[in-house]
């Protein structure tokens, strides 16, 4: 799962993958990133439709000698059509979802960026490079849809909405239920 502006890493060992990272840093371009809604990952598998574009930012070798990458999130995106390729490789054609307009944080959320802020900073290295924007209430969802600990389905349709208000109550009654009475 993965939101605009958020980071995705990633440990890469299936050929398909080594040969589909190196294809995109060499023309510096994007991949999609969709939720499996039925299925698994090395057979058949339905999506959902809508989904993230992501970019490579750093790649580095692991210890244990695999291909290790950081993507970060891009536009939304909605998948238009798909193919498998004889690789296992999973291609489509995608429209690009107008991004939402930065959003000022309503007097009554003033307390998220605080609360982020210093979840944030706990996360350490994946987050540390990151811009934060905690004046801009589609930022400050965006974060929290994708470090709180819920469903995957909750965080897709969070992903194919662009009403930032729902998203804000959603993330502010998430917290409320771990704060308790």
């Amino acid at each position: 799962m993965l939101f605009p502006g958020g980071p995705l890493p990633l440990r890469i060992f299936e050929s398909r993958y080594i040969d589909m990272v190196s294809e995109r840093m060499k023309s510096d371009s994007p991949f999609g990133v969709v939720l499996i809604k039925d299925g698994a990952e090395a057979g058949y598998a339905s999506t959902y439709e809508v989904g993230t574009l992501a970019r490579i930012t750093d790649f580095y070798q692991g210890s244990d000698g695999l291909l290790g990458i950081t993507a970060q999130g891009g536009q939304r995106c909605r998948l238009i059509s798909n193919e498998r390729q004889p690789d296992g490789l999973n291609i489509g054609e995608v429209e690009l979802i107008e991004a939402e307009e930065p959003l000022s944080l309503p007097d009554e959320y003033r307390a998220l960026p605080k609360i982020l802020a210093n979840v944030m900073d706990d996360l350490g290295r994946l987050y540390e490079s990151h811009d934060r924007s905690y004046d801009d209430a589609v930022w400050v969802t965006y974060r929290f849809l994708e470090i709180l600990p819920i469903d995957l389905r909750q965080k897709q349709l969070s992903l194919e909405s662009s009403d930032t208000g729902a998203r804000l109550k959603l993330v502010d009654e998430l917290l409320e239920s771990v704060r308790g009475p």
